[in-house]
């Protein structure tokens, strides 16, 4: 791959320079606008998947939520584009690969990709006349912000609300502990900057901002004089800036913008705070308190203090053998290290932070003593030779790997020279890390190098602030309490004429949302843009080895995966495969035990795994198959160690580490337990489904909220010794079911690497064919689901769900047609706009064969499920436009062909391949959606989403106990 160079220049910008960077095949070219100063950071690579991105510097000294308001409502109409939802209507009209907006702490950003050019030019319109000419309509600050409405909105009588969509979801995601656990850290650590605040917003105080503070914050800081500008792909810096100047730039000069930007005043002693955080009234409360100390560090733009902070976290935190996450894991002070542990290096300055979650109160000072004693103890001792060099290892490999299967891969390098641009640092030198890394590899041949570190940075600095924040059962009844009294005497204070102003907002507000606007003002493109189907890499099939081959451009990386089928099992032994597949890399193998094993991977590879995958027939969504993939990579250098390394994993792991399987049983319960209000959609999706196909009974009882509510079962009853031993037994016995199953390899690199990895595999396994015995098999499932889910959340998670059918037969096109029809259409508007709550869906899971409805923290519960019948009712028996059936399809259409990282699409393609999903099996159902027609949609929906079919799961809290069993939904506790 070469990167493509272009010397134009445009009249209106000047080139500061041009830097390539060998090791992630881009030319960084970066550029200043000559009348406003706006920087442009431009990425030039041989990439079709063009990305844009411009940041505000936003700075707000308030927890009002300010700047994450206006990221909403500024993207609700524009001058050009004076259409109440541009934002969301570009999705339907567009291919784009991705977009979105983002609020950080201290910017906030508006990124979009494309891998068409007409899409691309389309999306730049609009995006740059939202960020640059924004309506801010005050009707579309009271939908996204926040706003005072009668519960029933025509009925004065009726209580007072508060209403708004990020207010909702606000509230959601500070109903998690972890959530209130940073922002209250940050407060402490930050006294006096805007890092103080919470930029997303604090619920209490979203509804103190007034629409005039919202335009004043953006006269202030959305100009091109405090704009970023950063672009990746192959498309021109120069072609760029024509763009940015004809579609805003010309219309502005320079503007001296005054932002409270400075570094935070030093503490001269540490700070220890307790406070609480609230749990379901009558929840036990023992062992649920988190304590965690935080250090301010020196400027995340400082490229030396920036790895420094780097290698000192990874020397104390990156795995088990690091001695403080050793001690953490270890301790009976609390069940499992914080998730907060590492080091954060977005903001201005950097804060470590480490901790224990599942304690109490009283044992903070024990915990404290513990991470002093630790720290000390590391000082003394020093940090051996090849654990510095394995971390330094680790810092080369993830700046060498082409990242891009979740996010795109120029969005994420545009991300990380975000920070440095924002802050007054060189995004280049954080980008070309290979100069660095030569000298850091210098510096820690110096045996006093990483001690001093710790001494200076941590131990020395009085910079601290030492959080416990502990379960209160009372907490949220009272701030419920003091909520209601508040709306109460706002209500008592009203007059006549502000009474008749809410009622009247409500309705011009509900107006608005039905209004039909001429979307003829928007750009779009249109079925005859879609490109032919996608080519997918080829790979080439070794006999010998049993290895699938794909030669790809990895930028030095191999990547190697075992493949099993899984054998027959109880079920008992099915339900262990979560917990082996999380095992199998953080114990013992052979002779080695946890700590030296975890010390072998980070210096040989970038990180094996299992994982566990199974899926149905494309004909029969019942029959299941299922594999088990042992998985790694690493730099090419270390391809021998990588093949050795996972041929060890796979035939010697051991699990007679009974303390270590106890304390990573802890871990995993307490990260998915807190998963609930971060994924409550999922999981209510998943438990609404259970029940319709064998694959969605797994899934529920694998990775769901049975799995969620059983490994909380499980990590109980393991303090039990007895429990322990019998538990470690049932996983080597398991084991030595897999280990012996005939294999299969797939094996990812460039040309060059691919001979020498063959040959390594030959001589590593060889002799060691394996048997192909019975394998395993499910029996179909098929019963409804009637259920809520009940834990501590400020917002709701809706799930509705039909038994459809398998990805080949010929409805799932039209169905997973219909369900983006119904979120553009219907959904989109009921739910998030008027609901109020933060997002809802609906979709076709063709592996599983069924059709999912969905909300995501959701101020509603009986209401939302309602909705998901309205919007049947709303496709029969309206009439639909064209245009809105081919912006279904076109979202259906920029999912498949979405681009992966070069070894995502091989390990895609391979496992397709696998579950027999042959390119003949994607192309038919590729020109089933490109045919799909509005009788199809309306046919499948009377076949398959019939009322009397449907399936419920809710995921809400204890306050709302008496609506769903006024629904009739069946409680569970988790």
């Amino acid at each position: 791959m070469t990167a493509v160079t272009d010397n134009a220049i445009h009249p209106a910008f000047e080139k500061l320079r041009s830097h390539r960077i060998s090791t992630l095949n881009v030319d960084v070219e970066e550029y200043r606008h000559k009348k406003t100063g706006a920087r442009h950071l431009h990425l030039s690579a041989d990439n079709d998947e063009n990305v844009f991105f411009v940041a505000l510097r936003t700075f707000p000294m308030d927890s009002t939520g300010v700047a994450h308001i206006l990221e909403h409502t500024a993207l609700c109409g524009s001058e050009r584009f004076p259409v109440r939802d541009p934002f969301f209507m570009m999705i339907r009209r567009s291919l784009n690969t991705f977009m979105n907006a983002f609020t950080s702490s201290d910017w906030t950003a508006y990124p979009f990709a494309s891998m068409n050019r007409k899409d691309f030019d389309n999306l730049l319109s609009v995006y740059l006349d939202s960020v640059f000419f924004s309506a801010l309509d005050p009707l579309d600050f009271a939908q996204e912000g926040h706003r005072l409405e009668f519960e029933k909105p025509d009925d004065p009588s009726s209580d007072l609300v508060y209403k708004g969509v990020v207010y909702n979801e606000m509230k959601g995601a500070m109903s998690a502990p972890t959530s209130q656990l940073w922002q209250s850290l940050t407060s402490h650590l930050f006294p006096t900057t805007t890092y103080h605040y919470n930029s997303g917003g604090e619920p209490d105080h979203i509804v103190d901002l007034s629409y005039d503070d919202l335009v004043k914050f953006y006269r202030h800081h959305y100009h091109p004089s405090n704009a970023i500008f950063a672009t990746y792909g192959n498309i021109p810096a120069h072609e760029h800036h024509e763009k940015f100047e004809e579609l805003a730039l010309k219309r502005f000069d320079r503007l001296d913008i005054e932002l409270p930007v400075r570094d935070e005043k030093r503490m001269f002693a540490p700070l220890r705070v307790e406070q609480g955080y609230a749990v379901s009234e009558g929840e036990d409360t023992e062992n649920k308190t988190h304590i965690v100390t935080g250090w301010l560090l020196g400027q995340s733009f400082d490229l030396q203090e920036n790895l420094e902070g780097q290698l000192l976290s990874a020397v104390l935190l990156e795995n088990s053998a690091s001695p403080l996450m050793r001690a953490l894991e270890t301790t009976d002070i609390g069940h499992a290290p914080s998730p907060m542990c590492g080091l954060e290096d977005s903001n201005r300055e950097m804060t470590f932070v480490c901790g224990i979650e599942g304690s109490e109160p009283e044992r903070r000072a024990d915990l404290e003593a513990l991470i002093e004693t630790t720290l000390e103890k590391v000082v003394a001792e020093g940090v051996s030779q090849d654990r510095l060099e394995a971390i330094v290892h680790q810092l080369e490999l993830h700046q060498r790997e082409i990242a891009g299967d979740s996010f795109p891969y120029g969005l994420q390098l545009i991300m990380s020279a975000i920070a440095p641009m924002v802050h007054g640092g060189d995004p280049v030198e954080l980008l070309d890390l290979e100069p660095v890394l030569a000298t850091l590899r210098e510096k820690i041949k110096d045996p006093d190098y990483v001690p001093g570190l710790i001494r200076r940075k941590l131990l020395d600095n009085p910079h601290r602030v030492t959080l416990t924040l502990r379960p209160d059962d009372k907490l949220e009844g009272l701030h419920q309490k003091a909520v209601r009294e508040a709306l109460a005497r706002r209500k008592a204070s009203l007059t006549e004429a502000e009474v008749a102003a809410i009622v009247e907002r409500a309705k011009a507000l509900e107006e608005r949302q039905l209004r039909k606007d001429d979307d003829t003002i928007l750009p779009k493109v249109g079925l005859d843009d879609v490109p032919l189907q996608m080519p997918e890499p080829e790979g080439s099939y070794d006999a010998e080895t049993g290895a699938t081959v794909y030669a790809r451009g990895t930028n030095g990386l191999v990547y190697q995966q075992v493949v099993l089928p899984v054998p027959a099992l109880t079920k008992d032994e099915l339900l262990l495969l979560p917990y082996y597949t999380t095992l199998i890399s953080e114990v013992g193998c052979g002779e080695l035990d946890y700590l030296q094993m975890q010390d072998r991977i980070s210096a040989e590879s970038g990180g094996i795994g299992a994982s566990f995958t199974a899926k149905g027939r494309i004909d029969d969504v019942q029959n299941l198959s299922g594999y088990l993939i042992f998985s790694g990579k690493a730099l090419s250098r270390n391809s021998k160690e990588l093949t050795r390394l996972l041929k060890d994993v796979y035939t010697g792991v051991r699990f007679d580490e009974k303390e270590r399987v106890r304390e990573i049983i802890a871990q995993v319960r307490a990260r998915r337990e807190q998963a609930v209000t971060g994924s409550g959609h999922a999981l209510a999706m998943s438990a609404a489904a259970q029940g319709l196909s064998a694959g969605s009974w797994l899934s529920f009882r694998l990775g769901g909220l049975a799995s969620i509510r059983g490994t909380k079962e499980l990590d109980k009853s393991l303090k039990d010794d007895k429990t322990l031993e019998a538990f470690c037994a049932s996983l080597g016995a398991l084991h030595n079911k897999i280990r012996n199953q005939s294999r299969q390899f797939l094996l990812i690199g460039e040309d060059g690497q691919l001979a020498p990895m063959l040959d390594d595999l030959k001589s590593c396994w060889q002799g060691d064919l394996g048997q192909a015995g019975k394998v395993w098999s499910v029996d179909p499932v098929s019963y409804n689901t009637q259920e809520a889910w009940l834990t501590s959340t400020q917002v709701n998670f809706c799930a509705k769900a039909y038994s459809t059918v398998a990805v080949d037969h010929p409805d799932a096109a039209a169905l997973t047609v219909l369900g983006g029809f119904l979120r553009n259409g219907y959904l989109h508007r009921a739910i998030r706009e008027k609901g109020g709550a933060y997002g809802g869906g609906a979709g076709q899971d063709s592996v599983n064969g069924v059709f999912r409805f969905f909300s995501y923290r959701d101020p509603r519960l009986a209401e939302t499920l309602d909705d998901f019948d309205a919007a049947l009712d709303w496709l029969r028996t309206e009439n639909h436009e064209a245009q809105a059936l081919e912006e279904a399809i076109l979202g259906v259409i920029g999912q498949l062909d979405r681009p992966r990282s070069p070894a995502g699409a091989a390990r895609h393609a391979f496992h397709n391949q696998l579950f027999g999903r042959s390119a003949d099996q994607r192309a038919r159902f590729r020109e089933r959606v490109l045919a799909v027609t509005m009788d199809e949609m309306k046919r499948v929906a009377d076949t398959w989403l019939l009322p009397e079919k449907a399936s419920v799961a809710v995921v809400t809290s204890q306050d709302n106990r008496a609506i769903v069993e006024s629904l009739g939904l069946g409680i569970q506790e988790l």
